[in-house]
């Protein structure tokens, strides 16, 4: 529950990364905007001189131009587009100290102050000791020696030389400005402590962060593995054969989770799957949180070649037909092969979180007292919500129970099954991973059930519902959609969760077409089969829980920290505009 509570949390705070603009260009073009605007005011509000400006505006917009690539060659890891971002706002701070300087003598009606020059420019200079050193890599030593770069040649060559020893040299400007670089100064300090003692640099950790965004996901997968530790981890096949073993396809149940985050580590371990498996399978998301995700590319590739290693523990000719449980919102499907159950678990359209890992224990507790030989346990995750609540989780293990009970009742028989899926189709969309859609068709006792299958991080509520109705219309049984929760992005989405849900882009009809037309290849190719069930074992490092709750109190207390730096900035500025 704690890790859960962690895990939220720090996926609330990613909104926090989309302060900056998306756009390098974006950025490049407004902070010359911004830079012409403090010549404007500069010339214009503060030293009355319009003779110049017609040269000084293009001098400074060239000045900022070539800073910005400076800024480049003098950070860690040399990105041109943190060196635009940074530049947008140090500008913007030092254009807002001008106009509310401007502003203050009108309201105030008393003379325009020359010293808020001064005092923004070094306001800008404070901005770059902080972002220097918590998102670009740099100690606190070399950012106060860089600091001043872009700003002080941007006033050299916005400000007449004659004017420069005695606009610098306000002592007003001056306290104040250099009041910001000492706060800018312990603020850095602090937030770089805030994770400690489990996080040693919390710095370290958003610049590693910042560089996997961009591909560069080594140090961030140093980091977490160095933190992770050793585990068994069991990955549950069931295999269907047709009797000649042309075809073949296999529900996979890894006890590992997807994540943590795209690029680093397992974020696209579905897919890896689905590929090692020659494309013939469905990956399915099994009780497992974030505790259990691999860290890093090493890891997944021990992962994978334990798949090698899977031995067949039971196999078989019959299963029966399905069987659909719901109670108030929860929902269960389950099929039964040889002594082994199959349950597909649901809150659709209403949501919830991964399901936590006691009602796989209750659930696997509460089968082997029905003498089951083993119990395979599918979260669909196919509906976004919270994590779910005790009166849901009480539901769903009834219906679990309900579903195990009748099961046992159930006859069996012959299973033909046929698979499908959209390799060679054209869907590419924003809401949906590489390993895109797939449906199995299962024929028992002379009827056709269908499965479908999304290489998607969840999905929209109710997308699942329009679905299945869509099929329903054509005598078509859609059991149940299941995505592999994989954590891979085909685009960086800019909002709060950092992923499109299946169906948030892609409408419900589009995506009905597409299922549709998978679930006509997979019923032409049923053909009778035989079911294996296969296990494996390896050995692999997972994250754990530690990890989340050190991320989860760095992040708290560096912003704790900050809203009291804030407030207590906004504060000393105000009382500069009464001087």
């Amino acid at each position: 529950m704690e890790d859960s509570d962690d895990v939220s949390n720090i996926h609330n705070r990613f909104s926090l990364t989309l302060v900056n603009p998306s756009s390098k260009y974006f950025s490049l073009v407004v902070s010359m905007g911004v830079a012409a605007v403090t010549g404007l005011t500069i010339h214009l509000a503060y030293l009355e001189d319009f003779e110049q400006l017609w040269y000084r505006i293009p001098m400074v917009l060239g000045v900022l131009a070539v800073s910005q690539i400076l800024d480049t060659r003098l950070t860690k890891k040399k990105e041109y587009s943190k060196s635009l971002h940074s530049s947008l706002f140090g500008n913007m701070l030092w254009t807002v100290t001008l106009l509310m300087g401007v502003a203050t003598s009108f309201v105030l009606q008393k003379d325009i102050q020359l010293f808020f020059i001064t005092f923004g420019l070094i306001l800008f200079s404070s901005f770059r000791i902080g972002i220097y050193t918590t998102t670009l890599g740099l100690s606190l030593k070399k950012a106060w020696m860089i600091c001043f770069i872009q700003p002080l040649a941007m006033f050299l060559a916005l400000v007449p030389h004659e004017m420069w020893f005695s606009i610098l040299s306000e002592p007003i400007g001056l306290g104040y400005g250099i009041a910001f670089m000492i706060i800018a100064s312990v603020w850095s300090v602090l937030t770089d402590r805030a994770g400690r003692p489990g996080m040693k640099s919390t710095h370290k950790t958003i610049q590693a962060y910042l560089a996997s965004q961009g591909d560069d996901f080594d140090d961030a997968e140093k980091l977490m593995e160095e933190r992770s530790s050793e585990t068994k981890v069991i990955t549950s096949q069931l295999k269907f054969s047709t009797t000649n073993g042309e075809n073949e396809f296999r529900m996979v149940l890894p006890e590992i989770h997807p994540g943590p985050y795209h690029p680093v580590g397992g974020s696209n371990i579905p897919y890896k799957i689905y590929k090692k498996l020659s494309s013939s399978a469905m990956v399915m998301h099994s009780i497992s949180d974030h505790a259990l995700n691999l860290p890093s590319r090493s890891e997944v590739e021990n992962f994978l070649k334990s798949l090698d290693k899977s031995k067949v523990k039971e196999e078989g000719l019959k299963g029966t037909e399905p069987v659909v449980v719901q109670i108030n919102k929860a929902r269960v499907t389950g099929l039964l092969f040889g002594n082994n159950p199959l349950l597909f678990l649901s809150l659709s359209p209403h949501g919830m979180e991964d399901i936590p890992s006691y009602m796989k224990t209750e659930i696997n507790q509460y089968a082997k007292n029905r003498n089951y030989s083993r119990t395979m346990i599918v979260d669909c995750h196919n509906a976004m919500g919270e994590e779910i609540s005790k009166e849901d989780g009480e539901d769903m293990l009834n219906a679990a129970k309900s579903c195990l009970d009748t099961l046992i009742s159930k006859e069996s028989h012959s299973i033909e099954f046929g698979y499908s899926n959209s390799d060679d189709m054209d869907v590419w969309t924003e809401d949906l991973g590489v390993g895109g859609l797939g449906v199995v068709c299962f024929k028992i006792n002379k009827k056709k059930y269908f499965l479908g299958w999304a290489d998607s991080n969840n999905m929209e509520n109710g997308i699942r519902e329009k679905i299945i109705e869509n099929f329903s219309k054509r005598d078509y049984q859609l059991l149940e959609i299941c995505t592999s929760d994989t954590h891979y992005a085909p685009v960086k989405a800019r909002n709060r969760q950092g992923y499109y849900q299946l169906g948030l882009i892609t409408s419900a009809d589009k995506l009905s077409k597409w299922f549709l037309e998978i679930a006509k290849k997979s019923e032409s190719t049923t053909k009778s089969a035989k079911f294996e069930i296969l296990e494996n074992e390896a050995k692999v490092k997972v994250m754990g829980t530690g990890i989340y709750e050190d991320y989860s109190k760095a992040l708290d207390n560096s912003l704790r920290i900050t809203k009291m730096f804030v407030i207590g900035c906004v504060g000393l500025f105000i009382t500069s505009l009464f001087l």
